[in-house]
């Protein structure tokens, strides 16, 4: 699920890079490589939205594989498209948050509903403005809480993440209530962006609720006693 646990803290993610050393072009060309594995996702999801396991299949796209897609994805899952990339295979090599699968899947997700409800924000007269507010900030507060669960799954704390994902839950259901308010029945244009977003906010929900039940097995095994 991560590439620590519990017990071994989160220095061996770090220890495993050796002796690399990055300027500020070498870890700007590695986040935009990274950026890119979100769109890419993104993209993917976009043209599964019909499909009732759009989350297996886009995982599947993205190389993560079925039913394990969660963890921490070998490095060759993100080079797949960059074989002829002149970067060096140190970029392949060098894990961080960014290539978690968890991480990007919340990112393009989010980034989808966000470009979208901008769009449609944007337009004089067509939604109410304390609703367009209070709809982007519960989804950027959501987005905020999921990502620091990722942090936390990351450094092995599975109640940590548990907790944060259960508050990242709490900002997505936040999001649920402005949807379903009875203000927005009157407003056709926020009725045919909720058709639209409903799919990707259960997503959302139906991708952090597999991972609290992966932490909680976790939390659940028995630890073998130190000799």
């Amino acid at each position: 699920m991560s590439n620590s646990d519990s017990d071994g803290g989160s220095e061996n993610q770090w220890d495993d890079r050796g002796d690399l050393a990055w300027n500020e072009f070498d870890w700007e060309r590695y986040l935009r490589e990274q950026d890119e594995a979100v769109h890419r996702y993104l993209r993917f999801y976009e043209a599964a939205k019909g499909a009732a396991d759009r989350i297996d299949q886009v995982a599947e796209k993205m190389n993560w594989g079925q039913g394990d897609w969660s963890e921490e994805p070998d490095t060759e899952e993100f080079s797949a498209d960059d074989e002829d990339d002149s970067s060096g295979d140190d970029e392949d090599e060098v894990y961080t948050l960014h290539k978690n699968p968890i991480f990007i899947a919340t990112k393009a997700i989010f980034l989808g509903l966000r470009r979208s409800w901008e769009t449609v924000a944007a337009e004089p007269g067509k939604i109410p403005q304390p609703v367009a507010v209070a709809l982007l900030a519960s989804l950027h507060r959501g987005e905020e809480e999921a990502v620091q669960a990722i942090h936390a799954l990351d450094f092995g704390d599975y109640a940590m993440a548990v907790s944060l994902f259960k508050r990242a839950l709490s900002a997505l259901n936040a999001s649920f209530a402005i949807l379903n308010d009875e203000t927005v029945a009157r407003h056709r244009t926020m009725v045919a962006w909720r058709e639209g977003a409903l799919p990707s906010l259960f997503d959302l929900r139906e991708v952090w609720l597999r991972v609290i039940a992966e932490c909680r097995d976790e939390l659940d095994r028995p630890v073998d006693d130190e000799t």
